[in-house]
């Protein structure tokens, strides 16, 4: 079976359209002066102070200044009699080519994502390292032509000593490439986070070519693979390797299929990482039988802070051994297990050591059908005085379940986030959750889209607007709400001024609907300018007239917000249903 997954991977990575082929040639050729044209018409003179203010000079010692005399290569401007002036003029070489890519140049973060990079750009970007020998953050993800080519800038990261960040996201890497990267591994002795996430060409049997020149004692901290397709071969490799990152504390293998064997193999190697603290193993088709096996290994990382095993679908039931062993975790700050298909019995197994979770801050259980059920239970052994985030939308909350969240409100004085989204019982029972809000109540958001809301709701929502308990608030969802009358949208944004700190607002309808704005546009209007924060405002699906988009669009484009708007009314508005 390894050896079919291996030769799909390869052939993903092999098999390009024929057109795609003749573009990456002629891409490839174009040389970067001939595809882009100079952002700026001309550059400064390359003097100290003027440079400086216009995006710093990165500070040259006189031993690097001589170091990259002595590595000089074609194309370098470098003054052999004047250190300083040379460094200037390399400075502004890597100011035009960043900027003629749309970027900022920066002598310490070097941002080039999304610029549709070629080989020869590369090549060109390997010249500027001996000028960026300040740079600390490398990102060249998104760009696809880079992969098959990264070697000639490879062997120049020795320029680049201090580099503690390289990003190479969706790059089309080769096994070549990442032989390359790690053969440089030596030049780059701080390096502490790579990311080679959505690079296909990682996996399929190849991810061993990296992993071999990893040396004892790396200062690697984060390592993310997400969606590279990693086979068992590639999960070997990384178990193989990890007694090498003794230093690692993030580890992100999520989108990638892990079988029973591969999660067996991965986690007998944990207790090499005494220093993990946060684990992603999203979406990676992990079963009942493969939590067991992550719960049996828990005990041998000690300092794991953050676990995120969501959108795992097959892995209701096997809680059990996971919860058991969970009580190790001293540290354990966050659990994410949203959409796994959580049985009853896996939440209650959860209640018998949530007890133990002393510093658990933030438990994501949503879209579990199951917790509805059992919110009851788990409100009761939760550490609620010091939890941050209570994920619950689309939890089958019952009205039973309602009341006992609304209870335990009152212990919850550190919340900042609450979703009830898609919780039909929460429309008509909001007064609940909303008077029950201590009086120093730290809620910066609150998500309630498709709650079947009431006007008597939004009006409740507009009262605590008005106390004050919602002061801190940032992000207010209320879409999907069409059984509000026009009446309680009037009153809600008539009483809003108090929401200084808002910066997301959504009352969008579902797509089906078509009501009109116009009897609490008004109001909206009238607010807008006392929202100083808000930076997002959504009313998809509602009926706007030109004239009403007209009067909106004049007001936020002096504030600078997005508006998010789809409809112009052109008949008699319908109800929602």
């Amino acid at each position: 079976m390894d050896s079919t997954v291996s030769t799909k991977g390869k052939e993903s990575v092999q098999k390009r359209s024929p057109l795609d082929l003749i573009m990456n040639q002629l891409r490839r050729k174009a040389s970067f002066t001939e595809r882009k044209k100079p952002a700026v018409g001309r550059l400064f003179r390359p003097s100290e102070s003027s440079d400086k203010r216009n995006g710093g000079i990165p500070e040259v010692k006189e031993s690097e200044a001589s170091e990259g005399k002595e590595n000089n290569e074609p194309g370098k401007e470098i003054n052999d009699t004047d250190d300083e002036a040379g460094s200037v003029v390399g400075w502004g070489r890597v100011k035009q080519f960043v900027q003629k890519l749309g970027k900022t140049p920066h002598s310490q973060n070097l941002s080039l994502c999304h610029c549709d990079l070629t080989a020869t750009d590369v090549v060109e970007l390997a010249t500027l390292l001996p000028f960026l020998a300040q740079l600390e953050v490398m990102d060249l993800s998104w760009n696809d032509l880079v992969g098959g080519s990264l070697k000639a800038l490879t062997v120049h990261l020795q320029h680049v000593g201090k580099l503690r960040v390289l990003k190479l996201c969706s790059c089309r890497l080769t096994n070549q490439d990442l032989t390359a990267l790690g053969e440089a591994l030596d030049c780059i002795p701080l390096i502490e986070v790579l990311d080679l996430s959505w690079n296909v060409g990682v996996g399929a049997g190849n991810f061993r070519h990296f992993t071999e020149h990893l040396q004892p004692e790396s200062t690697l901290k984060e390592l993310r693979l997400v969606d590279c397709q990693l086979s068992e071969t590639d999960i070997t490799a990384l178990s193989e390797a990890l007694p090498m990152l003794s230093s690692l504390e993030e580890l992100d293998l999520s989108n990638n299929k892990l079988s029973i064997k591969g999660m067996e193999n991965f986690t007998s190697s944990l207790g090499s990482t005494p220093q993990l603290k946060t684990l992603k193993l999203s979406m990676c088709g992990l079963s009942k039988d493969s939590i067991s096996v992550l719960g049996q290994a828990l005990g041998s990382v000690p300092a794991l802070e953050h676990i995120n095993l969501s959108c795992n679908k097959e892995a209701g039931g096997g809680l059990t051994m996971l919860s058991t062993n969970l009580a190790l975790l001293a540290h354990l700050r966050s659990l994410d297990m949203h959409l796994c298909c959580l049985t009853k019995e896996d939440v209650l197994a959860l209640v018998r050591v949530a007890s133990s979770l002393k510093e658990l801050r933030e438990l994501d259980l949503s879209s579990n059908k199951s917790v509805g059920e059992t919110l009851q239970n788990l409100l009761q052994t939760l550490p609620l005085s010091q939890i941050t985030k209570l994920p619950l939308n689309n939890c089958a909350l019952s009205t039973h379940a309602c009341h006992a969240l609304a209870t335990a409100m009152q212990m919850l004085k550190q919340l900042e986030s609450l979703n009830l989204s898609w919780n039909k019982c929460v429309g008509e029972n909001l007064k609940q959750f909303l008077e029950a809000l201590p009086p120093d109540c730290k809620l910066q958001e609150l998500r309630l889209s498709s709650c079947n809301l009431t006007t008597e709701d939004v009006l409740q929502l507009e009262s605590a607007c008005q106390s004050g308990v919602l002061s801190h608030l940032k992000q207010l969802d209320l879409s999907y709400n069409g059984s509000v009358g026009d009446g309680g949208w009037m009153s809600l944004f008539g009483k809003a001024a108090p929401l200084k700190g808002l910066e997301e607002l959504d009352v969008s309808l579902r797509p089906s609907a078509s009501l009109s704005v116009s009897p609490w546009l008004p109001a909206l209007l009238e607010v807008l300018p006392q929202l100083s924060s808000l930076t997002r405002l959504s009313l998809q699906h509602w009926a706007l007239s030109s004239a009403e988009i007209e009067k909106l669009e004049k007001i936020i484009r002096k504030k600078n917000v997005i508006l998010e708007c789809d409809r112009l009314a052109t008949s008699t508005p319908k109800a929602a249903g």
